[in-house]
């Protein structure tokens, strides 16, 4: 694994079990019982790398012999899931699925020689991770455990297999672990990410469901001056969609493979369908035109920047405005809670947490993790 040498963040320390639940009401985020549970949620506040003064020097023939993994990186719900699948049906390539964990739970610490330790308890907890089916090595923890982590999953591999890794979240810390690592950026129009994460249940309205692809495509600001054009593709899920055999081949290039047509037959080893172009600027006809000039006052300038033409209707709420969204927002996403989990499993959670009753959250978690499983795709 290649570290680059430089100052650690200074970041708080923090557990799941500290968080007040007044962040739950006023946030724009989704509940933590959500956000920790759905594979696809809004992201946590994480500690974050320091700023640097310059780009370091790379060698672009050289990284493409680089170990480290390849990490596919975009918003929820802008087609990352259907392009791992796609991935992972090419003989070469093995993309295991979203690996948010290994970096969610990873705190700034002075109790490591690394700079860093886990949050073993929260880790214990994620479903994705006891999904992923790894051993925690009692003896590691932070950098060295995190490689070891990734160690497991390479030993799964076939012979020649490239790793590629799904993240939507802590882009400047992956960056900062790994900066020589490839990276695929995957972008779709966030008007219908954002419809797509309403229709999921987890926002109300578009103007909060876009936050975390603000939040995603900002970070890739951060990055992006400290990247090589070889360590780079980007990826639309529009042209994904209506060109999937192009796309891939553009992708199989990037990643030194040749082109397999297995690719495109993920549907008949999965729960997704094929490409389907219909999927395409749904928002058009499917949303509200003042939720998507809402949406677009807040969020215009980044999508413009990504190449998206907006609406010309862009509009700020008021602070009343916007005060009363927020509350129904909020009431929804806990009345939306309470239909997955049970309202009795829900506030337990909540209750627990705010209680600092580790066990008893611990084991609410799991329950919520198995109602997941049987739920999403």
């Amino acid at each position: 694994m290649s570290v680059l040498l430089s100052p650690r963040p200074q970041a708080k320390e923090h557990s799941p079990l500290t968080d007040p639940i007044d962040d739950l009401i006023w946030s724009d985020t989704l509940p933590e019982a959500l956000a920790q549970t759905l594979p696809e949620a809004l992201p946590q506040t994480g500690p974050q790398p320091p700023a640097r003064e310059e780009p370091p020097a790379r060698i672009p023939e050289m990284l493409a012999a680089k170990l480290d993994p390849v990490f596919i990186y975009g918003a929820l719900r802008s087609g990352t899931t259907m392009f791992r699948l796609m991935l992972d049906q090419h003989p070469k390539i093995a993309n295991p699925g979203e690996v948010d964990f290994l970096f969610d739970h990873l705190l700034p610490s002075n109790m490591h020689p690394s700079g860093w330790r886990y949050d073993r308890a929260a880790l214990l907890q994620n479903r994705i991770f006891l999904a992923q089916d790894l051993t925690l090595d009692p003896d590691l923890d932070g950098l060295d455990l995190l490689e070891d982590m990734i160690r497991q999953m390479r030993a799964r591999l076939r012979k020649g297999q490239v790793l590629t890794l799904n993240i939507h979240r802590n882009l400047r810390l992956v960056n900062w672990i790994y900066p020589d690592a490839r990276l695929i950026h995957v972008l779709r129009d966030p008007r219908d990410v954002a419809r797509s994460s309403v229709a999921m249940g987890w926002a109300h309205h578009l103007y909060h469901a876009v936050g975390h692809w603000i939040e995603v495509e900002s970070d890739w600001d951060c990055v992006a001056p400290w990247l090589v054009p070889q360590q780079v593709l980007t990826l639309r899920y529009e042209q994904l969609v209506q060109t999937p055999k192009e796309d891939l081949r553009r992708v199989c290039g990037f990643l030194g493979l040749p082109w397999d047509g297995a690719m495109l037959r993920y549907a008949e080893t999965s729960t997704y369908d094929a490409p389907d172009a219909s999927l395409i600027t749904q928002w058009k006809t499917r949303c509200d035109p003042d939720q998507i000039a809402l949406l677009e006052g807040r969020a215009g300038t980044l999508v413009t920047a990504r190449g998206y033409a907006v609406t010309g209707r862009a509009r700020r709420p008021s602070l009343v405005e916007r005060g009363g969204m927020g509350l129904s927002e909020k009431l929804h996403l806990w009345l939306h809670g309470a239909r997955v989990y049970g309202a009795g499993t829900f506030l337990a959670e909540k209750l627990t947490r705010l209680a600092r009753l580790q066990g008893p959250h611990g084991r609410l978690r799991l329950r919520m993790n198995q109602v997941d499983t049987l739920r999403l795709k």
